[in-house]
This record gives structure tokens, sequence and C-alpha cells, in this order.
């Protein structure tokens, strides 16, 4: 497969990523706040740690208010990461590739852009927040079955595959880390309701809160939260699931090429954390060490398979 193809495709799906993981962190934030009154005085401004971009938003917003941050993560031109900029990257990726992309795909993600074009706050004010987020979800929702439905298990698949999977183990080492040190809540309310709620919304933001209950009932533990999130082999939004999905690409790619596996001994490392680890141990060691590293890892991982895969020098 050309470099250039298969750049498109790798980018396609991180910004499909993307674009549904700041929805799904922006609608659960809305709906905490909701639940649980705020202690702090700006309580959207977490969302900001949690990607890595309060520098950026403070370059041109002066307050992190609901209706900034909202804005910065959702509307915002100006903001490459922002869920309508990462629709549109995701669309202009594909754009060239029709011919390596289901049709049914096309259709979902062009209309899925069109709307977005349209977007504004006052799109906000007049469907509701909880509709809006809704309709978006579902769009995402569509997109990812499509792919898994329509597609054939061929390199174009593997790029896509190995795209998404890379962005959501990363975001859920985010999450965790900034959930874990800078939202940890008073000591007052540690195992209290208010407590238990945030740590819920942390499982909604991955997904999780359902497959969560299933496995453990309803009282909510952090180690537990951590267990799921990062180790779990069966659920699909888990650190561990991911990146097995990941490697799994990366040497059908790299058996294709006649190489080695890509990106060796990054992607073996950093699979060989996730199978070799529990919540409690990373917790006791040290997890915040433990997800930097996380992170990382996956950054090492993608400079590797784009510089044997996809760089055109």
């Amino acid at each position: 497969m050309l470099r250039r193809i298969a750049g498109h495709l790798f980018w396609a799906a991180r910004y499909l990523e993307r674009a549904q993981w700041r929805a799904r962190l922006v609608d659960v934030n809305y709906h905490l706040i909701l639940e649980v009154p705020p202690r702090d005085a700006d309580p959207w401004e977490p969302l900001l740690g949690i990607t890595g971009e309060r520098e950026p938003f403070a370059q041109r917003y002066a307050h992190a208010d609901e209706a900034s941050v909202v804005n910065f993560f959702t509307f915002d031109q100006e903001n490459p990461s922002s869920i309508r900029a990462s629709i549109e990257a995701a669309r202009t990726n594909l754009s060239s590739l029709r011919h390596m992309i289901s049709s049914e795909m096309w259709l979902e993600m062009n209309e899925l852009y069109l709307e977005s074009r349209e977007w504004s706050p006052r799109t906000l004010e007049s469907k509701g927040f909880a509709a809006f987020f809704t309709e978006l979800r579902n769009h995402f929702y569509a997109i990812t079955g499509i792919v898994r439905s329509t597609m054939p298990r061929d390199l174009s698949y593997d790029f896509l595959e190995i795209g998404a999977m890379l962005e959501r183990a990363d975001n859920v080492g985010r999450l965790l880390d900034v959930k874990y040190h800078y939202l940890m809540p008073r000591l007052e309310d540690i195992g209290g309701p208010s407590d238990g709620r945030q740590w819920a919304a942390v499982l909604r933001s991955a997904s999780a809160l359902e497959a969560f209950r299933k496995l453990y009932g309803y009282a909510i533990r952090v180690d537990r939260v951590v267990e799921i999130l990062l180790f779990d082999a069966s659920f699909p939004r888990s650190a561990r699931f991911s990146v097995e999905r990941l490697t799994a690409a990366l040497a059908r790619v790299a058996a294709s090429a006649g190489g080695p596996a890509a990106a060796p001994p990054a992607g073996e490392k950093l699979l060989t954390m996730l199978k070799g680890n529990t919540a409690s141990d990373v917790i006791v060691a040290g997890l915040h060490e433990y997800l930097l590293e996380i992170e990382h890892e996956c950054a090492a991982v993608s400079d590797a398979a784009y510089a044997d895969y996809m760089a055109l020098d």
C-alpha cells in the first residue's frame, strides 16, 4: 500500500476516534454538573487538563466557563482538535480514498460532515444539549458499525484499526491520569456520594459504566475503575483491548510488507506493560508514573508506525 494512502486511513481513524471521545467528555461533564453541584469555580476547566489544552484555550478565552469550553471542544474551527475540526479532518483524509472504503461509510461520513458545517452554539440551544450529543453519538456508532460490517479485513482496514486503537488507548490513559490526580475529591468526599458519581462519570466517559456494573455491581471502587479501563482484556474501550488490536493490526501490516513488526520493542513493551500488571500493582507503585509511561509508549508506537509505513521521505 502506498504510504500516502496508509497515512490518510490512519489519520482519518484517529480524528474520528478523537471527535467521538471529546463528544463523550463534554456530554458526561454536562450531566455530572447537573447531578452534583460543582465545588470548583470552573467545573469545565478539568476537561482542558484531560486533553492537555489549557494553554491554547487560555490564548483565546478569558474564562473556562461552560459556554467557552463547550465552544472550544465542539465548534471552534481554530482548535484543530475540536469535534467539528476533527470531523472535517477525517472527511478530508477519506475524500481521496473513496474507492478504498465502502460507499456506506463515505455516505455516513459525508452526512456527518455536512451537518457539522452548519453547527453553531445556536444549534446547541435549539436542539438541546442532550439531544444534540445523542444524535452525534449515534452518528459515530453508525460509522463504527459500518466499518465493522462492510469493509474487508485487508490493509485498509488495518490502518483504520491502528489509528483508532492508538487514539483510544492514549485517551483512556489521559482520562485516568487527570481524574486520579487533578480531579480527586477532597478528603471528606472520598467514598461518599459525590465521589461515587465522579467515578461513575469517568466510566461513562469511556462508555464503561454498564460493563463495570455487570462485572462488579453498583459499588464503585477506584481500583476496579482502573482495572476495567486499563487491564480488562474483554472490554472494547480498555487500554489492553485496544493495544492488543493495535499490535495485531501492526503485525499483519508488517507481514504483508515482508518486514519485522512495527515499532519493536516499543509496541511489545506497551502490550507487556498492560498484560503484566493489575490495578492494585500500579496504584501502589504510582499510577501517575505508570500512565505517563503508557502515554510515552503510545507516542513511540505512533512514531515508529509512521516512520515504517507512512513517511514520504
